[in-house]
């Protein structure tokens, strides 16, 4: 995954994910029920993806591959910005991808879940 339309295709496949550009032009982010999991500048090159992550878990990326590092311009604790430059297998990516979502789902109520048909 190292193009916007891959990035673009696999937030599509998520139940109720939908596009925005709420900061600027150029800042595509990634929501379900309101709530950002994916965000990424359009115009990058490379490409780089910022996603949300467990804490421990995004520690341990950042020391195990050197595209990933603290999110940029986020809270660092919680987000992880990839660069897609080839260096981090494109399936670590596609299930960094999910786990933000996951992240995201997990903590929607009840009733925005149903919402989205994800109970």
């Amino acid at each position: 995954m190292r193009r916007i339309a891959d990035i673009r295709a696999a937030c599509a496949a998520l139940p109720g994910s939908r596009e925005t550009f709420p900061f600027d032009q150029t800042t595509l982010v990634f929501k379900v029920a309101g709530k950002m999991y994916a965000l990424t500048d359009i115009q990058a090159d490379p490409v780089t993806l910022s996603l949300k992550c467990d804490p421990a878990r995004a520690e341990t990326l950042r020391a195990e591959h050197a595209a990933i590092v603290g999110g940029y311009h986020l809270n660092k604790r919680h987000w992880n910005t990839v660069t897609l430059d080839g260096t981090v297998p494109d399936a670590l990516v596609h299930e960094l991808l999910q786990h933000s979502y996951a992240l995201v789902v997990a903590r929607l109520t009840r009733a925005e879940r149903a919402e989205l048909h994800l109970d």
